[in-house]
């Protein structure tokens, strides 16, 4: 007999997923946005499995391409963060130009997927020009994830076709990090421009290695004058991350609140109250400073070097960036070369 569950979603909306379990009959269920839908479908698959009508991979010959993603964009992209929800829209938007809207879920193979997978490196992308190894993986993995969801929560397919389908090797991570020169040069030519948030921007980001969206998300709730801490929310990995705040960043903070707006709490808000990346103020700065290769995520590269030259391991390295894992920081292993040194002259002296 069928049975419907009420679920109850993060964003608040209600779905319907009904289970069907008939003895010598394999157990089935779907998902549904609408009771009526729900029931409908619950009638409809009991009697025709009653009648030896039903096949299980009959979602797969019914869904379309074009239903995966109008589906993966009404459940799936509002839980993300606003600020990554078009990009994923105009990722998966690909993929439905690429493979065909009309085209059904039952005929999409691993090699379907590999052949539109190709054109992302043969230059048929959003922009027009050739993606690299890192942008072929986003891509995929958006498609991977709807295809997830197709399979293990609203049951239209049996597996996801994208598991098999090779993920192309990213190059390493650059690490591009500001000598004395260029940092002096850098902070002086911010200091100078008319964009009175660009240099405790700047500052402020090569003090805590913190990322531009995490910078321009913050809010003066989430600073601690006293202390010297600040809190970062819009994380990349989701997770909130306290951040100490020291030395001469901490005293253009200081400063910075004394003239903060009252109709915002953004720390970097323009003059109409939002916090938009000052852009032409950044690029007019790097010009003025002789840089021609750098860009605002250095400054974190920046801040993870100069803690490794300092004598900070990669742990604590990895702590105060808020990564999850030491792989990421171990492009900056080879900086803590004199600090390891130091280590293993103690150890040699005391024990060998």
């Amino acid at each position: 007999m069928a049975v419907i569950e009420t679920r109850r979603r993060k964003d608040g909306s209600t779905s319907y997923r009904v289970r069907i379990s008939l003895k010598g009959h394999p157990r089935i269920s779907q998902t549904f946005r609408r009771k009526t839908d729900a029931k409908q479908w619950a009638q409809s698959t009991e009697a025709a499995i009653r009648e030896r009508r039903y096949k299980p991979g009959a979602e797969a010959e019914r869904r379309t391409v074009g239903e995966l993603r109008d589906r993966f964009a009404a459940e799936w992209l509002p839980l993300r963060r606003e600020s990554h929800r078009q990009r994923y829209q105009r990722q998966i938007d690909w993929w439905v130009d690429q493979l065909g809207a009309d085209s059904k879920l039952a005929i999409l193979t691993p090699a379907r997927i590999v052949e539109a997978r190709n054109q992302l490196s043969a230059g048929k992308t959003i922009s027009g020009r050739p993606a690299g190894p890192a942008t072929v993986n986003r891509f995929l993995a958006i498609l991977s994830k709807a295809l997830s969801m197709a399979a293990k929560e609203w049951f239209w397919i049996d597996d996801n076709p994208c598991r098999l389908v090779p993920r192309p090797r990213e190059p390493r991570g650059r690490v591009r990090f500001l000598t004395e020169d260029e940092r002096l040069r850098l902070l002086a030519a911010c200091e100078a421009s008319e964009e009175r948030r660009l240099y405790p921007l700047v500052l402020l980001a090569l003090a805590t290695g913190a990322r531009q969206g995490e910078m321009m998300t913050l809010c003066w709730r989430d600073v601690d004058l006293t202390r010297g801490t600040m809190v970062l929310h819009e994380t990349k990995n989701h997770e909130r991350r306290s951040v100490p705040v020291t030395g001469t960043a901490l005293e253009v903070l200081r400063e910075r609140s004394k003239v903060r707006r009252i109709d915002t709490d953004l720390v970097f808000a323009n003059r109409y109250g939002k916090a938009p990346f000052p852009r032409q103020a950044w690029d007019r700065a790097l010009r003025e400073a002789g840089f021609e290769d750098f860009r605002f995520h250095d400054l974190r590269h920046t801040a993870a070097s100069y803690l490794a030259m300092s004598g900070a391991t990669v742990a604590e390295i990895a702590e105060v960036l808020g990564h999850k894992t030491l792989a990421m920081v171990m492009r900056y292993a080879h900086l803590t070369e004199g600090h390891t040194r130091g280590v293993l002259e103690r150890m040699t002296s005391q024990y060998l």
